[in-house]
This record gives C-alpha cells, sequence and structure tokens, in this order.
C-alpha cells in the first residue's frame, strides 16, 4: 500500500498556490487577528509608561473661538501642571483643544488617532500619536491608561466614550474611576432623561446617576480628579504619582 504523507503546518505555510490572488489572506479574519494583536502591543509599548493620566473627549467639531474650546484648554492644563498625561483622539476641535492645554501646562500630550475615510492626522499639539485601524483596540487604551474621563460637549462618538465607561463602571471592570462632564446646560437633557426615563423605568439605579459629575469650572474639574486620584493611590498605597 502506498505511502501517503500527511501535509503538516509548516508545509502550508511554506506552500505558495499560483492560483490565489497575492493579496488575498491580508483581506481574511486571521490576518486582521494578526492586525488587532499588532495594535494591542504597539499601543502597550507606546502608553504604558504614561505615568498618571487624564483621558479628555469632546466634539471635533468645536472651533478655536468656541468658549467651549478655551475651556478644555484650560482644563488640560490645569491637569497637566498637576501631572497629569493629557489623552485625546488626536483629532481637531475639543481634542486639539485639549492637546493644546497639556503642552501649555508642560504635560505629555497623546492623540490615539483613528483611521477614517475623513481623516485629517493628528492636531499639530500631539507629543505622542498612536495610530489605530480599529476603535475597539483604541477604546481599550482610553480607559487602561487614564484615571479619570473629562467629556466635553460632542457628538455620538464623545457619547460612545461616555456610555463605554458607564457599562465598565457598572459592571466592575473598572474601579475609582470619575467620569466628569463639562457644560452643564449641554448635558441637562440627558441628565434629566436618565433620571425620569431610565431611573423611573428601572433600567438603571441611583448609582449609575451619581456616577455622571456635571462641572463648569475647569479648576473644580482638576480639583475633583487630584483629589480622587490620591485617595485612590492612598487606598492602595505608595507614591501618589507613581502607577
Amino acid at each position: 500500500m502506498p505511502y501517503t504523507s500527511r501535509q503538516t503546518e509548516d508545509e502550508r505555510l511554506l506552500r505558495t498556490d499560483p492560483y490565489r490572488q497575492p493579496h488575498d489572506f491580508i483581506h481574511t479574519d486571521t490576518w486582521r487577528v494578526l492586525r488587532i494583536m499588532g495594535e494591542f502591543v504597539e499601543g502597550f509599548e507606546n502608553m504604558a509608561g504614561l505615568g498618571p493620566a487624564v483621558s479628555i473627549f469632546g466634539s471635533a467639531r468645536i472651533p478655536p473661538d468656541s468658549p467651549i474650546y478655551a475651556a478644555a484648554t484650560e482644563t488640560a492644563r490645569l491637569l497637566a501642571e498637576a501631572g497629569f498625561t493629557i489623552i485625546t483622539g488626536g483629532g481637531p476641535g475639543l481634542m486639539e483643544a485639549a492637546n493644546k492645554g497639556a503642552r501649555a501646562g508642560g504635560g505629555r500630550s497623546v492623540g490615539c488617532t483613528i483611521e477614517l475615510p475623513f481623516e485629517t492626522g493628528a492636531n499639530p499639539f500631539v507629543d505622542l500619536e498612536v495610530r489605530f485601524r480599529y476603535f475597539f483596540v483604541r477604546k481599550i487604551m482610553f480607559v487602561k491608561y487614564a484615571h479619570a474621563f473629562v467629556i466635553f460637549p460632542g457628538g455620538f462618538g464623545t457619547l460612545d466614550e461616555l456610555f463605554e465607561a458607564l457599562t465598565l463602571i457598572q459592571t466592575g471592570k473598572i474601579h475609582d474611576f470619575p467620569i466628569v462632564l463639562y457644560g452643564s446646560e449641554f448635558w441637562k437633557g440627558m441628565i434629566d432623561w436618565a433620571r425620569t426615563t431610565l431611573l423611573a423605568n428601572g433600567t438603571i439605579d441611583q448609582a449609575d446617576v451619581n456616577r455622571l459629575q456635571v462641572c463648569d469650572d475647569p479648576q473644580q474639574i482638576c480639583t475633583l480628579i487630584v483629589e480622587s486620584y490620591r485617595q485612590h493611590i492612598a487606598r492602595k498605597g505608595g507614591d501618589p504619582w507613581t502607577r
């Protein structure tokens, strides 16, 4: 009986199929998994040494002459002077404002940019750009390396980051994580809806509502985050400015 050898994994790896399109593999799910792994590795390597950080979110459409832009810049400046790295999505608008404030405050200015059809690249105030293809990998970086979120007025992307953080806290995935909403007038409708609809119907509880801290003063935001971080470190022990 003739001997038939079993094809090994190495043989499959090294085999070239002459009928296969030369770039087919890079469009397979297997290749995507490798890309995803690569994005995690690059993100971890670039961001692991940031120290205490705050992620700041807000609309890309707010112009530099807006009072909200000025408030985002001032908030980031105060946080940078207090020892925090500032992390944003690296784009224009309020992301640019926060990166600008970080630089003005002598802190590290990080932009986690994302590949988009209408991309404009990182804003000029980003010192460290970490680029992503996949939103979910990028969102993990925002949470993993931040000790707080500051949410300025924004659209769907800003709301996505807000509710992602709230869900992670609600399900016990992250702890001791302040979420501060800047602009009481802007967020009033959403918070009222959360109370009168979500809370009233029992889909969330009062503790979930209480996690939404609203503030209109950059200095108060900074003080709140600094105090929260000091309490967090005190519970763990150690130098309050060493992660």
